[in-house]
């Protein structure tokens, strides 16, 4: 938390009224007395998404992590990522669609062919059979 306050020159102050905390609790988590509650967290990722440091935690798009966490899995229509190019390693294909995982947080996720998300799980068997199952129905 520290190094993405300092990143964006923020003091504790303004910080800690951005995620919506007090300084003492952002002290506390920045000397590793506490953790972020699952709020801050969210806050963090959700309002400083572009940051290098965040991404370089998490991937290139830690919203996703936190979400997949949230739900367990995330079936949505077609959400544009970025491709998958630095923070993912191809899995599978199956016609138009591919099967990723993140290097860092090791979820998984399905892109069609223009790179739009349409699928993610931390379960690899789930994350399989939707791929299969995608790739059917586009038959």
């Amino acid at each position: 938390m520290r190094l993405i306050r300092l990143e964006r020159g923020y003091s504790q102050e303004k910080m800690a009224t951005i995620i919506g905390i007090s300084k003492k609790t952002l002290v506390e988590i920045e000397k590793e007395r506490i953790l972020a509650n699952w709020t801050t967290v969210i806050a963090v990722c959700a309002l400083f998404k572009e940051s290098e440091i965040l991404q370089a935690t998490l991937g290139d798009e830690p919203f996703e992590v936190v979400e997949t966490i949230a739900h367990e899995e995330i079936i949505q229509p077609k959400l544009k990522s970025m491709g998958g190019k630095i923070w993912w390693k191809e899995l599978a294909k199956q016609g138009e669609f591919r099967l990723q995982q993140n290097v860092i947080s090791q979820h998984y996720r399905i892109l069609d062919e223009q790179d739009y998300r349409l699928y993610s799980s931390f379960d690899e068997v789930e994350s399989n059979r939707r791929l299969m199952e995608l790739a059917q129905t586009k038959k």
